[in-house]
C-alpha cells in the first residue's frame, strides 16, 4: 500500500482529479508535462475505477471498462 500526502482534490460539477505540486503529478509526468515516471501512478489515461461501499475505489479490468463506455455512450445518445 502507498500512502499519498500534500495533495489536493479538485470537484468539478462531473468529476474530480487529484493534483500534487502541478497538475498530472500523481499520472507520472514532471513539471514540464513530460511523462518521466511509469511506476508508482496512482492513475493513468483511460483507468476505469468502481467505488465500492466502503469508500475504496478498485481499478476494473479491460471488459468492466468496455461495458461501462458502452453504457455511458448508450444514454448520451
Amino acid at each position: 500500500m502507498s500512502i499519498w500526502i500534500d495533495y489536493a482534490i479538485e470537484q468539478g460539477p462531473n468529476g474530480f482529479r487529484v493534483k500534487g505540486d502541478w497538475d498530472k503529478e500523481v499520472m507520472g509526468y514532471d513539471a514540464d508535462g513530460n511523462k518521466s515516471n511509469t511506476k508508482g501512478t496512482l492513475y493513468e489515461e483511460g483507468d476505469v475505477y468502481i467505488v465500492g461501499a466502503d469508500g475504496w475505489l478498485r481499478k476494473v479490468d479491460k471488459l468492466s471498462e468496455m461495458v461501462f463506455n458502452y453504457e455511458r455512450n448508450k444514454n448520451e445518445c
